[in-house]
C-alpha cells in the first residue's frame, strides 16, 4: 500500500472511528472517578479517613493506568513491529474490556484493591493510541504526516464531546433511577468490544515489512535512556515528557477543582468537558489542517506553547461557573495546535522501518509524564487545591522556554 494509495483514505476513516470510540470510553470515566472519591457518604472509605490520604489514593489510582502503560505499551509497539499493527491492537483491546468490566464490579461492590487492579489491567495491554498512531505514520508522507496526526486529535476531540457527557449522564440517578457509577463502565466494556469488532472487520495492515525488534519488559526504562542519547533527541522528548506532565495536571484534577471548590456535579462537568471537546475537535479537524499548509511544526509550537501556558494559568481566575465556558476553549485551541504537531516532530526523528519504536519512545515518555503527575498531584490537592492547576501552568511554560531554547537542535524530516 503506498502512501498515494485511494485505500489509505478508508483505512484513515477506520483508525479515526476507533480512536474515537476508543477515546469516548476515556473521556466517559472523567466525572465519574472523583464522585467515588469525593462524594459525600462514599463506601470505599471509612468516615474518619482524612482529606490528605483521600488525595493519595486518588492519586494513586489514576497513576495505575499509565504505570502500567509504561511497561506495556513499547512492548506493543515492538510487538507491532514484528507481527503487525492489527493482531497486537485486538489484544489491547482485550486488555480494555476486561479492565472495564471490572472496575464496574468494583464499584458495585466497593472493592478499593480491586479498583486498583482494574485499572492496572488495560493500562499494561492500553498501547491503542501509540499503535494507530504508528499505522498513520506506515501510511504518511512528510506533507501528510501533521494531517493525519490531526485526526488522532479530532476523534479526541469528538470523544470528549460526548464522552464525559455520557459519563455524568450515566452515573446520574436523577436522570434515570437504575443510573448509578458503575453504569458509564458496562457501557464502555460495550464500546470496547464494539471496537473490537470494528478492527476484526475493517482495519487493514499497515506495516509491509516486519522487523524483529526486541522485547522486553524495562523497554520503558530503556526508552527513556534512548531519549536523551542526541541531542535532538534529548531536545524533543524533554518537551514531550513537560507537555504530558503539565497537561496531566490539567486533565485529571481539574474535575477535582470543579468538584471541591464549585460543586460540580458529574453531569455538569460532563457537559463542561464536552464543551472543551466541541472546541478541540473543530481545532484538530479543521485549523491543524489549515495551518499545516503554511507553517511548519516548529513555527507552529513557538506559539501553541506560550498559548497553552497563559490559558492553563487562565483557568485559575473564574470565580463563577459559567465563566469556565469562556475560558476552556483557549486550552482547547492551544493544546489541540500543540499536540499534532508534536507527534508530527516525534515522527519525523526516524525513518519509516522505525516508526513503531519511536512512537513507542514518545508513549514512554507520555506515560512516564502521566504516571508521576497523579502521584504529585495528589499530594499537592490534599494541601491546596489549586496547587496542581498552578503547577500544570508552570510546567508548560518550563516546555515553552526548552522548546525555544532547543528549536535548532530539534530535526524535522532530517533537517534542523
Amino acid at each position: 500500500m503506498t502512501k498515494q494509495d485511494p485505500a489509505n483514505y478508508r483505512l484513515l476513516t477506520t483508525i479515526f472511528i476507533t480512536v474515537f470510540i476508543d477515546l469516548l470510553g476515556i473521556g466517559i470515566i472523567i466525572p465519574v472517578i472523583p464522585s467515588i472519591f469525593y462524594e459525600e457518604g462514599s463506601q470505599f472509605f471509612t468516615v474518619d479517613i482524612d482529606a490528605q490520604r483521600k488525595a493519595m489514593y486518588y492519586g494513586i489510582l489514576l497513576a495505575c493506568y499509565p504505570f502500567m502503560q509504561f511497561f506495556g505499551a513499547p512492548i506493543l509497539g515492538a510487538l507491532s513491529d514484528r507481527f503487525g499493527r492489527k493482531p497486537v491492537l485486538m489484544v489491547s483491546l482485550i486488555g480494555t474490556l476486561i479492565g472495564y468490566l471490572l472496575f464496574a464490579y468494583s464499584i458495585v461492590s466497593h472493592n478499593l484493591l480491586l479498583l486498583f487492579v482494574s485499572r492496572m489491567i488495560p493500562g499494561f495491554t492500553g498501547g491503542n493510541i501509540a499503535i494507530l498512531t504508528s499505522s498513520i505514520a506506515d501510511i504518511s508522507d512528510k506533507e501528510s504526516r501533521t494531517r493525519n496526526f490531526g485526526l488522532i486529535g479530532m476523534a479526541f476531540g469528538i470523544g470528549f464531546i460526548l464522552g464525559p457527557t455520557i459519563g455524568g449522564v450515566l452515573s446520574d440517578n436523577t436522570v434515570v433511577p437504575w443510573f448509578d457509577h458503575y453504569v458509564p463502565f458496562l457501557f464502555t466494556a460495550g464500546l470496547a468490544l464494539v471496537n473490537f469488532i470494528l478492527v476484526y472487520f475493517f482495519f487493514k495492515e499497515t506495516l509491509l515489512h516486519k522487523l524483529q525488534t526486541s522485547i522486553s519488559p524495562f523497554k520503558g526504562v530503556q526508552n527513556i535512556f534512548t531519549s536523551f542519547s542526541s541531542p535532538n533527541l534529548r531536545a524533543v522528548f524533554t518537551v514531550v515528557f513537560l507537555i504530558s506532565v503539565g497537561f496531566t495536571f490539567y486533565t485529571q484534577f481539574f474535575s477535582v477543582y470543579l468538584l471541591e471548590k464549585f460543586d460540580f456535579k458529574e453531569k455538569e462537568i460532563g457537559l463542561l468537558y464536552g464543551y472543551i471537546g466541541v472546541w478541540l475537535a473543530i481545532v484538530q479537524g479543521v485549523l491543524v489542517r489549515y495551518l499545516s499548509y503554511r507553517m511548519p511544526p516548529k513555527k507552529i509550537l513557538m506559539a501553541s506553547l506560550p498559548l497553552l501556558a497563559l490559558a492553563l494559568g487562565l483557568v485559575l481566575l473564574p470565580t463563577s461557573g459559567w465563566m469556565f465556558y469562556v475560558v476552556n476553549p483557549l486550552i482547547a485551541i492551544a493544546y489541540g495546535i500543540t499536540s499534532p504537531n508534536v507527534t508530527s516532530i516525534v515522527s519525523s526523528q526516524a525513518d519509516e522501518t522505525l516508526q513503531g519504536s519511536i512512537l513507542g519512545i514518545n508513549q514512554s515518555m507520555l506515560s512516564l509524564g502521566q504516571m508521576i503527575t497523579p502521584v504529585i498531584g495528589g499530594v499537592l490537592v490534599g494541601i491546596n487545591i489549586h496547587y496542581p492547576l498552578i503547577a500544570s501552568a508552570t510546567i508548560i511554560v518550563l516546555a515553552a522556554v526548552i522548546f525555544y531554547i532547543s528549536r535548532s537542535k530539534i530535526l524535522y524530516d532530517g533537517k534542523a
